[in-house]
């Protein structure tokens, strides 16, 4: 197993392919996968002669399985750690969901030379959670009945996840058994207890001042259908914070949108990275 070990024992799968004097795109998977939902990511800009990385965060996927650390700081750390031992520089940084929070506090804060471009896609900055500065987010009580369910049935409730996820619920939308079953198995490697606890570090982190201290070209895509991540307190948002970012809505398309049309996606991606 390719893997690093962090500071407190840690290891961190990764995976890292292509050409080591090309330029690298790291990839950030969302709540609760691993680096396998960029798989159709990384074998496209593969393709196109770049080198792709794609990591399980801490609790997730092949890294370990850990009681603790599973805050955004943590994870934050972790990638640090990974980006620094693979020495990435010039690197493109996309984010999915909770990855794109993750993108967005590592970016604000990299050492110098370490980052070049950065994309938040169906992210969850600045806030998730309703809050009194933070009125419109999504209540409390969502994400409690998200941790009680992960955390009493999580194999039927991560299925059920699914259709929502990939707008699987839309009329005319067409049903990949295969996508939903490739989803459930990410989500089911990982642990419970690190899924749960991981909760509050999408759903509470307050991301605004990360996004304001972003000082590379940022690309903000989210879908104007994401029934997981609402666009109006999210890519809306974000978008107004990023200094000089480009932002680009889609009509339809759910929060899943990297796979039910990765071919859209991917385009944008390149233009963006090429541009």
């Amino acid at each position: 197993m390719t893997a690093i070990t962090t500071s407190d024992g840690t290891e961190i799968f990764y995976k890292d392919w292509g050409p080591r004097d090309a330029q690298p795109i790291m990839f950030h998977h969302g709540w609760p996968l691993s680096g396998d939902d960029w798989d159709g990511q990384m074998m496209f800009f593969l393709d196109k002669g770049y080198r792709v990385i794609a990591h399980d965060r801490r609790g997730h996927g092949r890294s370990t399985q850990t009681a603790s650390g599973n805050d955004m700081d943590t994870y934050v750390a972790d990638v640090v750690a990974l980006t620094d031992a693979l020495d990435l520089k010039n690197a493109i940084h996309i984010g999915h969901s909770t990855g794109g929070g993750e993108v967005a506090r590592y970016v604000a804060h990299a050492k110098p030379g370490r980052v070049a471009k950065a994309v938040l896609i169906s992210a969850v900055p600045p806030q998730m959670v309703q809050t009194p500065t933070n009125p419109n987010g999504v209540p409390m009580a969502v994400f409690d009945d998200i941790r009680a369910q992960t955390a009493a049935s999580r194999a039927q409730y991560y299925w059920d996840f699914t259709i929502p996820f990939y707008g699987y619920n839309r009329e005319g939308a067409e049903v990949k058994e295969g996508v939903r079953r490739n989803w459930w198995r990410q989500g089911m490697m990982g642990s419970v207890l690190a899924h749960v606890n991981g909760i509050a570090a999408f759903s509470e982190t307050d991301f605004t001042d990360d996004l304001k201290a972003i000082a590379v070209p940022t690309l903000v895509l989210h879908g104007e259908d994401d029934q997981i991540v609402p666009i109006a307190i999210s890519g809306a948002l974000s978008a107004k914070l990023v200094p000089g970012e480009t932002y680009k809505t889609y009509p339809g398309y759910p929060h899943g949108m990297p796979t039910t049309h990765g071919e859209q996606i991917n385009a944008d991606l390149l233009a963006f990275v090429q541009g």
